[in-house]
């Protein structure tokens, strides 16, 4: 049983393809950052099936894929698994991320605790909120790029400087929805993406609605338009996180028709 390591994605396309197409929900995040990662790694047993994987998009700030309690353990018994970065920041199911974080032996903080849902049957609200979605412009950067910033507020991370980027692609793409209001000038209330479709599936993120504008189902709306529109896309499965410290969120998705499939740890370590 051994860990693999490369920074070719074609490489580990190769060796860990039959595992991200058999799992692609628990593998969601790797699949979105693995063509821009720095670094991939897969873990193989006897006879050399896959069962695990990693993905390290930024220094220091390793993924995991689907990765076993026994796979953590033997990658933290690694000399430099993440190279002379080391980890400072490790996200994955709940297990796998424990499982690593105590095998080190360093001090380390829970900073975030995620949902991961998969789409059953689509069950739109009813009554259905006032107003409509529409695709994203490139007008209406300068205030997805706002509200990206106060998304990643509002689940508990640190927010970045600039969220154009992230905007932007989505938007080009398509990929970014809008809810307006029915009265006065049509103004956007609440907004929802979905990730480009990988290996059958996509996943409904930044899905945000300023306080002002809360408790009035737009957030729902938007939802209901963006998993519509993943599902449009090719989606078989649509997937979303939620924070499962915001219990309001999680009771959304659920009327929604989204179910639970595992549960996400983010740690922090706060020593070497």
């Amino acid at each position: 049983m051994t860990w693999h390591f490369t920074e070719d994605p074609a490489v580990f396309r190769a060796a860990a393809g039959a595992l991200l197409s058999a799992e692609p929900a628990r593998n969601t995040g790797l699949l979105t950052l693995m063509d821009t990662a720095g670094r991939l790694g897969w873990w193989t047993e006897p006879g050399g099936r896959v069962t695990g994987v990693l993905v390290v998009a930024a220094p220091g700030q390793p993924t995991f894929g689907t990765v076993t309690p026994e796979a953590a353990c033997a990658l933290a018994s690694l000399p430099d698994p993440f190279g002379d970065e080391g980890v400072a920041v490790l996200r994955g199911e709940t297990a796998a991320v424990e499982a690593f974080a105590e095998a080190t032996g360093r001090p380390w903080t829970a900073t975030a605790r995620m949902r991961l849902f998969r789409l059953g049957t689509l069950t739109p609200p009813d009554p259905a909120p006032t107003g409509r979605a529409r695709v994203a412009t490139a007008a209406d950067t300068p205030l997805a790029a706002a509200w990206a910033r106060e998304f990643v507020r509002d689940i508990g991370e640190e927010p970045g400087e600039d969220y154009t980027g992230h905007v932007t692609e989505r938007i080009s793409d398509g990929r970014l929805l809008l809810w307006e209001e029915d009265e006065g000038d049509g103004r956007p209330v609440s907004m929802a993406s979905f990730s480009p479709v990988a290996e059958g599936h996509s996943r409904v993120h930044f899905v945000y609605t300023p306080p002002a504008a809360r408790g009035r189902g737009y957030a729902a709306g938007v939802t209901t338009a963006a998993t519509r529109a993943a599902r449009d896309a090719g989606a078989a499965q649509v997937l979303l996180f939620t924070d499962l410290a915001n219990p309001t969120s999680n009771a959304l998705y659920r009327r929604l028709g989204y179910r639970p499939v595992t549960d996400h740890l983010t740690v922090a370590f706060t020593g070497r």
